[in-house]
């Protein structure tokens, strides 16, 4: 007897090859048949007559492992049929770090990944994955945040890593990759991170190709005079070509300022594959991203941890500094800044840094320093998108013609925390799988699924994921191709999507005619 049959729909099992009709058989954790089922005995019997059935979306870059330890149903994911989540992004997470180290980087990512229990233990990676394993509703995998590592071994110091600081590094990296990371990160300007040099990375990421693990990065932007080529593209490709590691890189679009110049995006990228580097890249349909402004005060301003930047910006000559930077010398632009998460002033999520400074007569930096300070420096915002929807449709037709060449994947940078997050945290993979699929026509449909399925579940070595197979994990996701959408908006971004009635994690039902059961499937992989 099969646990679940789900009967009627049409398979597009991952691969990219052509939609067949056909039932699909469940039996504990795995697909166990694909065929005619028509008369076999279940438990339970899923409808999916003029649906898809594809295998369960893996989302390649979030940074949801906060939210999911204090809502574990983590429904914002799963309703959009994403059932395995990568974690530890952007060279930022909770693991490896002792006790006091998580309650220090804690506080300075509280602006990004909310509040979760002080008394966790996330001293190894194997301590990080027992806190999800069995624990929450969707699959998750690790990757070694170099901040992380380097809060560890140095403290939130600017101190380079040589010596026995720069091994216990390696050795941190090599652990968590034993203990079943699938790679390692570094991000733009996420501190403590920023403070390395690249013959520093250089230096982890041997031991990342070592353990044949990827190397994903958010190309960097601060502190670009330590970084081989001032950061950005160059210096991750110099790392690449110095170790041979399998580089990803994040988040990699055009934006308002470049919107339609994909060829100019991609020329270095695809001078460094010609030359063999084997890289990959992701993407969410969104024409601006979210962050924390706690990341964007000068080098100086980080020295000493959340204690110490707190004592700066009390200082009233310090926080003039601060705010001069800001306003001054920093990459962001402050205007704008739109405040998705202030959780002693929630009146002011939703509003604009211009518009709030404002208000209160001071200038932009000011404000965000005095708004850091008032909130312990929990605060997140969301980028505005471009006022002109011709710069937004081009943005999005560029996002498909990205994720229709052979290296790109989708994911949806989940930010979950506040009152108006970033919609892609709702809203990612239906955009990319309905309005943007059937608005411009560059991928067919089972060209787009594994864009979100096998290609992601191959490049990070996630066994038996990715794709409808007998004797694969049945991570599964039924919806209608037609009608397919987001619903989420910049305006208001706590909207499910439409069209996804039913998702499996690990064969069980964990979303049924789309509302969650609360089952808590959910395993630490690969």
């Amino acid at each position: 007897m099969f646990d679940v049959v789900i009967i009627g729909g049409t398979v597009v099992d991952g691969t990219g090859a052509a939609g067949y009709p056909a039932d699909v058989g469940v039996i504990g954790e795995e697909v166990h048949a694909i065929g005619d089922l028509a008369r076999a005995d279940a438990r339970r019997v899923i409808g999916a007559a003029g649906m898809v059935v594809s295998p369960g979306f893996i989302d390649t870059h979030t940074h949801s492992e906060g939210a999911l330890l204090v809502d574990p149903q983590h429904a914002n994911g799963l309703r959009q049929g994403i059932t395995t989540e990568l974690l530890g992004i952007d060279g930022m997470s909770y693991a490896p770090l002792s006790s006091d180290n998580y309650r220090i980087y804690r506080r300075w990512l509280a602006g990004l990944l909310g509040e979760p229990p002080l008394d966790l233990d996330m001293s190894s990676v194997s301590a990080f994955r027992a806190n999800y394993h069995r624990k929450v509703a969707i699959n998750t995998a690790y990757l070694v945040p170099s901040g992380t590592v380097r809060l560890q071994v140095a403290g939130f110091h600017d101190t380079p890593l040589v010596g026995e600081t720069l091994e216990e590094a390696r050795r941190l990296v090599r652990e968590g990759a034993e203990q079943g990371a699938v790679g390692f990160s570094t991000g733009s300007s996420y501190y403590p991170g920023p403070w390395s040099t690249t013959d520093e990375l250089i230096e982890l990421s041997k031991v990342v190709c070592e353990v044949g693990g990827v190397y994903m990065c958010e190309p960097r932007k601060a502190n670009p005079g330590r970084a081989f080529g001032g950061g950005g593209v160059p210096e991750a490709l110099e790392i690449a070509r110095k170790t041979g590691v399998s580089i990803h890189f994040a988040h990699f679009r055009t934006s308002a300022q470049n919107a339609g110049r994909i060829a100019e995006l991609m020329e270095e990228i695809d001078q460094a594959k010609a030359e063999g580097v084997d890289c990959t890249l992701d993407i969410y349909p969104y024409p601006a991203g979210s962050s924390i402004p706690i990341s964007y005060l000068p080098s100086y301003a980080q020295e000493g941890g959340p204690d110490a930047i707190i004592q700066r910006l009390k200082d009233p000559a310090e926080r003039g500094k601060i705010a001069h930077y800001l306003e001054n010398e920093h990459y962001a632009p402050l205007d704008e800044v739109v405040f998705s998460y202030l959780p002693k002033n929630r009146h002011l999520e939703g509003m604009s840094l211009p518009e709030v400074s404002r208000r209160w007569g001071s200038s932009m930096g000011e404000t965000l320093c005095g708004l850091l300070l008032d909130e312990d420096l929990q605060v997140g915002y969301v980028a505005s998108p471009p006022e002109s929807p011709g710069l937004w449709r081009q943005v999005s037709r560029d996002c498909l013609d990205l994720l229709a060449r052979p290296d790109y994947m989708v994911c949806s940078d989940i930010t979950p925390a506040g009152g108006m997050p970033h919609p892609r945290s709702y809203g990612a993979f239906p955009r990319f799988l309905g309005r943007l699929r059937r608005e411009f026509g560059v991928l067919g449909l089972e060209q787009m699924v594994q864009r979100m399925t096998d290609r992601p579940a191959r490049r990070f070595g996630l066994l038996k994921r990715g794709r409808i197979q007998k004797g694969y994990k049945a991570d599964l996701v039924v919806f209608d191709p037609e009608h397919v959408i987001d619903t989420a908006t910049y305006d208001d971004p706590k909207q499910f999507p439409i069209g996804i009635p039913f998702v499996l994690v690990n064969g069980q039902v964990a979303v049924d005619s789309e509302r969650c059961t609360g089952v808590m499937a959910g395993q630490a992989v690969p």
